[in-house]
């Protein structure tokens, strides 16, 4: 037994010394450092990619490539003691081409001592479209220091056009160190439409919330944020429209009511605005979280899908009880109405313009809370779902009431029903579908007011004076006026003949109250010394000389009522205050141009430029000077980067047109002039410069067409008569030729190219005798 187990420990090199080799300590030392780096090579491996990532991210912050993601950064002039707006924010959330901005904005940090600083932070509903000038927040900045004049307000706006919860939840995150003591939050009119929603166009349509939350970090890298650039370029461009083109561009991205999508967007709008509070809290700042206000009786929705009636004979029956049911509301019959609704209703019963009709058959009839429910119904049935629903104010709603004492609801939706007739809120608050006018901005900043009252502290409150100022009162300190009106109402109306308006049922009536209003404020114009208005200005803007606000308003009114060098002096008054943001030097710089100060135009707009290269009125505007100071090389140059910012913008097509005669560069012309046509085909300079280029290149007849059409458009553009007279003197017609010069002298007697042209006919006329 014994010789056996020897035998098998020496079989396996392990018996006595003379049957197995002795240990090498060396070759034990070589194995361990073999062990060792192998480890070290292992890490090496799989740290190498996140070295060569920080390295990439590191070397293209060095070279400035990408973008900040902030929403307020440094301020370029240098004062270490004021943060702006950042204009990149937004590249985060839309392509370039499509990229929002913030409005002006100029914040100190720290807050000043006695401050009471609020943000809004919204959509463009809460920013004050169409004018940020005039919106609720700038009520509520002067209802405050009216209520409590010995307290110091600072009331800033953080709200954008086209933004949802997706973006305002980054800036939250952004707001926490900008000792905000008070946020109002008034957001979800864009949260099926804006980036990330089930109807966008600016990206993936309603993914998961958990990959927006990783997208979204991923492209605060530089590398990310390039490699997307690329993508853009390469790939991405046919995907987005080349332009911004307002709420044309989501047409074709039609949402039914039972789409799942919808629910995705509602849990990724109460997750965000969970988060939202959460910042808030971490920033010790309170909050008046409101619900949102949009118009029910008066917008009809935008688009009704229904599978029952996806079209035929059923598509067909549904038209036929609309007809008899508007004929029999026409004819005063209110019940019939009601009737031939109900059956349009029992039809389609997720057709959200048959459950507005039915409303409205309803509110006719004096049904005023069935009515008010199916108004409600066809705002949530809306297939182009661009107003906040119902469901998003009750998630609003739901949200508030688990909250601490640090976030009081606002419920704006039911105070606005509760002031509207029959309950149900309509024009006498909207321009359109949310947009809100001063009556409406009034009310809503109102009721903010008011709860921001109650989140004020107690020794502040305590000398608060006994009653609100009136609408009056803060239009009188917001420097408004009926000039100003006019310009926002005339703008609403322009607004209001573009898609998806022009197909609403009841858009010519919207259109129709719209021109009312515009009679009511130039009969008052018309009966109001300019002198009176001007006071009102001047009177503000002693109270506040330091807001580039109201310097604004006072220059758009000096513009419109003729005082040009006033209004230049308000606009460098507004780059002063400003000096970090285009706008200011940009309508300096047109008022110059149109004044025929081209070197001083040249230097506002290319500071415009600097400031903000990538918006493409900037650019027709520099170009056109370029042009009138006959450099055409320069003009070309910037007017190709105006199109290539904007290929849907006519004026830079026009205005590249017509350079590129001057240099003589024709055939790169027509299509340029064709393409201004084709994008304003109401332009009669765009025709004119057409027809002039066509005739040149041989093309009589289409040349005569556009010249012809140009002056039916334009019936005073002298230049167009001419050279249709030049042509027909050409063709022999002096009779046609004859007719159009007198109609051009009639006007100006010594028009010198019309004499000319006149004594070339006589000479013609004399040699045929």
């Amino acid at each position: 037994m014994a010789r056996r187990r020897s035998q098998r420990q020496v079989a396996n090199g392990c018996g006595t010394s003379q049957g197995r080799k002795p240990a090498d300590p060396g070759r034990f030392g070589a194995r361990g450092a073999t062990g060792v780096r192998r480890w070290v090579f292992r890490l090496w491996a799989a740290a190498l990619p996140f070295l060569v990532l920080v390295v990439c991210e590191l070397l293209l912050r060095g070279v400035g490539a990408g973008y900040d993601v902030r929403f307020f950064v440094p301020d370029p002039g240098g004062d270490r003691l004021v943060r702006v707006e950042n204009a990149s924010f937004g590249r985060r959330f839309f392509p370039r081409r499509l990229v929002r901005a913030p409005q002006a904005l100029r914040v100190t940090v720290p807050k000043p001592e006695g401050t009471v600083r609020i943000f809004v932070l919204g959509e463009s509903a809460a920013l004050g479209d169409p004018r940020p000038r005039y919106g609720a927040g700038r009520y509520l900045q002067v209802l405050l220091e009216e209520r409590y004049p010995s307290v110091r307000f600072e009331v800033v706006n953080t709200s954008m056009t086209a933004i949802n919860s997706h973006a305002i939840r980054e800036i939250a995150g952004d707001l926490v160190r900008m000792g905000g003591d008070i946020w109002v939050v008034y957001m979800g009119n864009n949260e099926m439409v804006g980036p990330f929603g089930a109807a966008t166009v600016f990206g993936p349509k309603a993914p998961p919330w958990e990959w927006v939350r990783v997208g979204l970090t991923l492209q605060r890298l530089r590398l990310v944020q390039c490699l997307r650039s690329v993508w853009e370029e390469r790939v991405g461009r046919g995907q987005v429209p080349p332009t911004w083109e307002g709420m044309a561009m989501f047409l074709r991205n039609v949402v039914p009511p039972d789409d799942p999508r919808r629910e995705r967007v509602y849990r990724s709008f109460a997750a965000n605005l969970e988060a939202i509070l959460s910042e808030a809290r971490r920033a010790g700042a309170k909050v008046v979280l409101s619900t949102v206000a949009v118009n029910l009786r008066d917008c009809a929705p935008f688009y009704s899908v229904d599978p029952v009636v996806a079209g035929g004979e059923a598509t067909n029956s549904l038209n036929d009880l609309f007809r008899r049911s508007e004929e029999a509301r026409a004819e005063d019959r209110p019940e019939e109405a009601v009737r031939w609704a109900r059956e349009a209703v029992a039809l389609a019963p997720r057709h959200a313009e048959a459950r507005y009709r039915l409303a409205r058959a309803l509110q006719a009839l004096g049904r005023v809370e069935e009515a008010r429910e199916e108004f409600q119904r066809a705002c949530d049935l809306d297939a182009l779902p661009f107003r906040t629903d119902g469901r998003l104010n009750t998630i609003i709603r739901s949200v508030a009431a688990r909250q601490g004492d640090g976030v009081v609801l606002c419920d704006a939706a039911r105070h606005f029903a509760e002031g509207a007739p029959g309950g149900v809120p309509g024009r006498e608050f909207f321009y359109e579908h949310v947009h809100l006018n001063f009556d409406g901005n009034y009310r809503l900043a109102r009721f903010w007011a008011e709860h921001v009252e109650r989140l004020l502290p107690e020794p502040i409150r305590a000398g608060a004076r006994a009653d609100w100022a009136s609408q009056a009162v803060c239009e009188e300190h917001l420097g408004l006026t009926d000039w100003n009106r006019r310009s926002v109402v005339a703008e609403m109306v322009q607004r209001l003949q573009q898609p998806p308006f022009v197909q609403q049922w009841e858009h010519e009536d919207q259109v129709a109250h719209l021109r009312r209003w515009l009679d009511v404020l130039d009969a008052r114009i018309r009966a109001t010394a300019p002198e009176a208005a001007r006071a009102v200005y001047e009177w503000a803007l002693e109270r506040r000389p330091a807001d580039p606000v109201l310097h604004e308003n006072f220059a758009e009114f000096l513009e419109a009522t003729g005082d040009r060098e006033a209004a230049l002096g308000q606009w460098r008054q507004v780059c002063s205050l400003l000096p970090h943001h285009y706008f200011g030097y940009y309508c300096a710089g047109t008022l110059l141009k149109e004044m025929r100060r081209l070197d001083e135009a040249l230097e506002a707009l290319q500071t415009a430029a600097r400031l903000q290269p990538e918006v493409a009125d900037v650019q027709v505007e520099l170009g056109s000077v370029w042009a009138a100071r006959g450099e055409w090389e320069a003009a070309r140059e910037t007017l190709r980067r105006a199109r290539d910012l904007d290929p849907t913008h006519p004026q830079a097509a026009l205005f590249l047109g017509a350079v590129l005669v001057q240099l003589d560069r024709v055939h790169e012309a027509l299509p340029e002039l064709r393409d201004a046509v084709r994008l304003n085909p109401r332009s009669a300079q765009a025709r004119m410069r057409l027809g002039e280029l066509l005739m040149r290149l041989g093309s009589w007849q289409e040349g005569l067409d556009q010249l012809q059409e140009a002056i039916r458009l334009d019936p005073a553009l002298d230049r167009a008569r001419l050279q249709l007279a030049a042509a027909w003197l050409q063709q022999g017609d002096l009779k046609r030729a004859r007719e159009e010069i007198e109609l051009v002298l009639a006007r100006d007697p010594n028009h010198p190219a019309a004499l000319r042209l006149k004594a070339e006919l006589e000479r013609e006329t004399a040699g045929r005798r």
